[in-house]
């Protein structure tokens, strides 16, 4: 069973996390303003990502070109990173919220700091998926942990769960496209399946990079059990993971779809509820006269039918077994078939 705090995450009551990751651009109080956003859209869960240049990367870095900026790596992270210091800040404001704080690491140093503040599980993103040495020592923590795939292949990723299993953590396995922003075409939902097919007993779910919001909904539709997506203020603002995020807007409708799924996947029968009772008296259909019936006559497909209103002392499902019945006195045209019309 995956739980995170007190949040046990499965099929029946998917998590929604909302990745802050860098789009507070630096800023404590834009990653603050983005919880209350996230927070006032009806989000459980909130991340941040845990940088430090110092200790993740080296002076190359500073030659790397993302795909979606015209600068380095290193140059992006050292700008619109948070210090470590900030990440205990925003997991206490997260909290007392009543959101569940989650932080990726990108190096030792910063998943023994976010152990050290108390967080609840790990999500490692899909650049460390294949980063067996960190895997293995984020375990060591006992602390439920969240895999991205993207830019992993199937045996990449079964020799990460077989670490994270050889320790016994609860793991959940996302699907996930590594380019910013993905194409509809390169989303690969199926992967789901596969994930399904060869992992046993571990959650699946989807972290999400497109442009839009309509693989987040198609994900429910493979039983996903998290749902990952950036988040932003504002579509306006400059950043680059901000064309792969969700706005307020976009988020708090996602969120309202999310709570009638969630809803409905509890159902296990098809009932009929009282409620609906009132609207029955004048939607359904009971068996009426529609000639006029003597003493005696047998009631036949020519002399009953069925019609509204639904309040008679005979539904239309009760129609057929009528046939037949002798009238024990005259019926008028166009009336309700009584119980003691018939014997």
């Amino acid at each position: 069973m995956l739980k995170i705090k007190n949040r046990v995450i499965n099929q029946k009551n998917p998590l929604f996390i909302c990745e802050i990751g860098i789009n507070h651009n630096g800023s404590f109080k834009n990653a603050k303003k983005l919880i209350d956003l996230a927070k006032k859209a009806g989000v459980e869960c909130v991340k941040h990502q845990a940088h430090d240049v110092k200790y993740e990367m080296i002076e190359e870095a500073k030659k790397t070109i993302p795909g979606n900026s015209n600068k380095s790596i290193y140059e992006i992270i050292k700008k619109k990173s948070l210090p470590f210091s900030f990440e205990n800040k925003l997991k206490k404001y997260a909290e007392k919220k009543g959101l569940i704080y989650l932080s990726t690491p990108f190096s030792r140093e910063a998943a023994d700091y976010l152990n050290k503040i108390g967080v609840h599980a790990f999500k490692i993103g899909s650049g460390e998926c294949n980063n067996y040495p960190l895997i293995e020592y984020i375990c060591k923590f006992k602390k439920p942990i969240i895999l991205s795939t993207g830019m992993n292949n199937l045996k990449n990723i079964k020799k990460s769960v077989s670490i994270i299993k050889k320790h016994k953590i609860p793991l959940a396995l996302l699907q996930c496209t590594s380019i910013y922003p993905t194409p509809i075409d390169k989303v690969n939902l199926s992967a789901l399946n596969i994930y399904k097919k060869n992992f046993k007993n571990i959650e699946v779910g989807y972290s999400d990079h497109t442009a839009g919001t309509a693989s987040i909904y198609t994900s429910l539709f493979y039983g996903v059990s998290i749902i990952e997506k950036h988040f932003t203020d504002s579509y306006n603002r400059i950043g680059p993971d901000i064309i792969c995020s969700i706005d307020y807007n976009d988020l708090k409708s996602f969120m309202e779809f999310l709570k009638v799924t969630k809803i409905n996947r509890k159902n296990k029968k098809k009932k009929i509820y009282k409620e609906e009772l009132v609207t029955a008296k004048f939607a359904y259909a009971s068996v009426v006269s529609i000639k006029k019936i003597l003493k005696g006559q047998k009631l036949s497909k020519n002399n009953i039918w069925v019609k509204r209103p639904g309040n008679g002392d005979f539904l239309a499902e009760k129609y057929e077994k009528l046939l037949g019945k002798v009238a024990t006195k005259d019926i008028k045209k166009g009336v309700f078939i009584e119980k003691n019309h018939i014997k």
